[in-house]
């Protein structure tokens, strides 16, 4: 399955997200910005973090510093997932809504929309789209290959589908 042939989102669905990932000189472990969600979208939050899978892409789960129900991480150079962040301010970008972002793209996977965005560094970053509450994952880029994005975002439909339900977010 190629995530790149699936149906264009829309510009109401598209998202600029900022750099959360680092590794830490001492122990080599993930660190994230928790997101600061509204009661709403913490208590789907909350849900999702029950229901993520233990492996994603063949990694076992490792959440990442700080700990939170906001957060999860699979292996090392850590898959991340943060839920309950605002909604990206590239979300209503034109330019993107047209196709004119060679970096960024709309797509499908197994019911969940995604924005698929590459970032200079070589990472991968997908929003959710069409959903309540919006989930980000970031790919490193050692994980950034098209059979990576797919087996990621295949391991997390089923979660997301559960626990976020479908809609317009209020994270603005």
């Amino acid at each position: 399955m190629n995530i790149f042939r699936h149906r264009f989102v829309g510009p109401a669905l598209l998202a600029l997200l900022i750099p959360v990932t680092g590794c830490s000189s001492a122990d080599d472990s993930a660190t994230v910005v928790v997101p600061t969600p509204d009661a709403k979208s913490a208590g789907q939050c909350r849900a999702l973090h029950k229901v993520l899978p233990k492996k994603v892409d063949g990694q076992v789960r490792d959440d990442p510093e700080p700990r939170s129900a906001y957060t999860a991480g699979w292996g090392s150079p850590a898959i991340i997932l943060r839920c309950g962040i605002t909604r990206p301010p590239k979300m209503v970008d034109p330019k993107v809504a047209k196709g004119d972002d060679p970096d960024a793209i709309g797509g499908g996977v197994n019911g969940v929309g995604w924005l698929m965005e590459k970032q200079g560094d070589g990472t991968w970053r997908f929003t959710t789209t069409e959903r309540e509450t919006y989930v980000q994952v970031i790919l490193p880029k050692e994980r950034s290959s098209q059979d990576d994005q797919e087996q990621v975002l295949i391991d997390l439909a089923a979660a997301v589908k559960k626990a976020i339900p479908e809609g317009q977010s209020n994270m603005t």
